[in-house]
């Protein structure tokens, strides 16, 4: 990962490293992103966390994550359901939330590059 701002919170259960990162319902607390509809806030570091501790929030610069899928660069990238990235694409009646645009090409469980722009593909249904 390349120096940006990571913040650091406290985490709701373990969080793999280089995994996509969202807020717990309800808390200030973090969890590993589990769908393209949470609330993405950046990505974990190459540490991750264990499930009593905090987690280094990465949220500038290009930032490192593992690949769900088969992405290009300058994809948007949103969560699978394990808070690896994948392609964001449009969903009838949902908003997907962005976490950024890759960098490079990946495939499934590449580490890739992004960076953080959060953003919302809002679709009617």
């Amino acid at each position: 990962m390349r120096q940006g701002l990571i913040i650091s919170r406290p985490v709701t259960a373990a969080i793999e490293p280089n995994r996509l990162v969202a807020f717990a319902a309800g808390t200030a607390m973090v969890k590993a992103a589990a769908s393209a509809t949470d609330a993405i806030i950046g990505a974990s570091d190459s540490l991750g966390a264990n499930d009593t501790g905090l987690c280094d929030v990465h949220q500038g610069g290009e930032i490192e994550v593992r690949a769900g899928g088969d992405i290009d660069a300058g994809d948007p990238i949103t969560s699978d359901a394990q808070g690896r990235a994948i392609k964001a694409v449009p969903v009838a009646g949902q908003n997907i939330r962005v976490a950024g645009i890759a960098m490079n090409d990946a495939s499934v469980d590449d580490i890739f590059d992004f960076i953080y722009a959060p953003s919302v593909i809002a679709t009617p249904a």
